[in-house]
């Protein structure tokens, strides 16, 4: 059902929340000058690395499970509401050209579709039947993860999703930024990296946004890796659909390899410009075909390839 809270009660919520809490100490930072509120600003979102710091045993553990469920072909969802919506979105978007990943690998759900993503949708927050819609739509199961995102750990949408995503069997992931969250028990694994009070009280798209990015950075970077999609700290599944990633394709070739610029072009034009099977020829001297059988055995692992190659 959709939460319709009482306004009492959801007051006295936030008031426990220290992502919602007031700082007296900077009641009058609009008297200050630009520059001290900026040295302000930039000393809190300092702070923001060192709480994700705390919380790396927990996101390594949920990366792992997750890289697991998607190595037999599971999905990646996000889901949230506001800017932790649009966060989740953003960091799935950016998997199909960083990795090569098809687009319905990783996901990113949003209360109120993609008119939330541009402009807030009226009430979209609070229910957790349009989480449970989105999520059957997709047809989530148990070899999918669905990470909840929510600064508050309270989101309706983001509570409901995980909870439904559960009971399909789906992996949860509940990332907060408040101890003892909703969203955080609701899940497998909680994610609950405590940034503090905001510069601009309740205004969570500043630390707590911050933080959320580096999570979810690191879930669909660190799963990537666990995948094959790089080689040492090289994009090797790259896709080259412009000029400036068509260099990027042949500076990565090169920096794998050694190989000098003619080898690189010839690398590549065997292989259709893919980047993994070009290093492969090169590497361990055999065709573009083989190079891609060899690959396909692998898993997409560059590394086994090679081993297998000249084994």
């Amino acid at each position: 059902m959709s939460t319709t809270a009482d306004p009492a009660e959801l007051r006295r919520q936030l008031e426990t929340m220290t992502t919602e809490a007031f700082r007296p100490e900077l009641s009058e930072i609009d008297r200050l000058p630009t520059l001290e509120i900026a040295r302000l600003m930039n000393g809190e979102d300092a702070s923001v690395a060192a709480a994700v710091a705390r919380r790396l045993p927990e996101i390594a553990a949920a990366i792992d499970a997750a890289a697991e469920r998607m190595a037999r072909g599971g999905r990646l969802v996000y889901l949230g509401a506001g800017t932790a919506g649009r966060l989740g979105v953003v960091d799935a978007s950016e998997c199909p050209p960083t990795f090569a990943t098809d687009p319905s690998r990783v996901v990113g759900l949003i209360a109120g579709g993609e008119t939330a993503i541009r402009s807030a949708v009226e009430g979209a927050e609070d229910s957790r039947e349009l989480a449970a819609e989105a999520l059957d739509a997709l047809g989530v199961g148990p070899d999918d993860t669905v990470v909840g995102i929510s600064a508050s750990g309270r989101t309706p949408y983001a509570v409901g999703g995980v909870e439904h995503a559960r009971a399909l069997g789906a992996l949860t992931v509940g990332l907060s930024c408040n101890a003892g969250s909703a969203l955080a028990a609701a899940a497998d694994h909680g994610i609950e990296v405590v940034t503090g009070p905001e510069l601009i009280a309740g205004s969570t798209r500043l630390k707590a946004g911050t933080a959320q990015k580096l999570v979810l950075n690191m879930i669909s970077t660190l799963t990537m890796i666990r995948l094959g999609k790089t080689y040492g700290n090289l994009m090797v599944d790259v896709r080259a659909s412009n000029e400036k990633l068509r260099a990027r394709s042949r500076r990565i070739v090169a920096l794998a390899t050694g190989a000098a610029e003619e080898e690189v072009e010839r690398a590549l034009a065997a292989t259709d410009g893919e980047v993994k099977p070009a290093i492969l020829t090169l590497l361990a001297s055999v065709d573009g075909p083989t190079a891609v059988e060899l690959l396909a055995a692998s898993g997409g692992h560059l590394r086994a390839a090679l081993r297998a190659a000249v084994s």
